[in-house]
């Protein structure tokens, strides 16, 4: 039975949940729900290192799994809730998946390709635009990643 959650928060509250399970699992902590019409496709979390893939960012993964589950690999009327503001990788899937909408928690001011760093999401030379948004959990996403660096230094 599909997860059905009706705000912004819960469904950033889920990313967190896989955020924190990444964490303990050794990867660098981030999370990411994609959501279809209020319902939950993918949950998902970084994999990189348990699958020694460096394309297997948590939004990534959630795209490929929300591909399989809607036998698409356009997923127009989707949204993708990430702990961390996007990198130009993971940007660049979400504008060639032609997503909807993208709620990030924190920014990345190293690596985020959604206004922080580079300008990828919602570029004006780009075919394919998409609502941001972002703030909502900010400070739980930046305290998880900043203790999870902060073990590893």
């Amino acid at each position: 039975m599909p997860i059905v959650a009706k705000t912004d928060l819960e469904y950033l509250q889920m990313a967190l949940d896989e955020a924190i399970a990444a964490g303990e699992a050794g990867e660098v902590p981030v999370g990411a729900v994609l959501v279809h019409q209020g319902e939950v496709l993918a949950r998902a979390q970084n994999r990189v290192m348990r699958d020694s893939d460096p394309t297997a960012h948590a939004e990534v993964v959630a795209l490929r799994a929300a591909g399989q589950a809607l036998g698409n690999y356009r997923l127009n009327g989707c949204s993708l809730f990430v702990t961390l503001e996007p990198c130009s990788m993971c940007a660049g899937a979400l504008v060639h998946a032609r997503v909807d909408r993208v709620v990030y928690a924190t920014a990345d001011p190293k690596a985020g390709a959604a206004g922080s760093v580079l300008t990828v999401i919602n570029h004006p030379r780009l075919n394919h635009q998409m609502q941001l948004d972002s703030g909502l959990l900010a400070e739980e996403s930046s305290e998880l990643l900043k203790a999870f660096f902060r073990e590893r230094r």
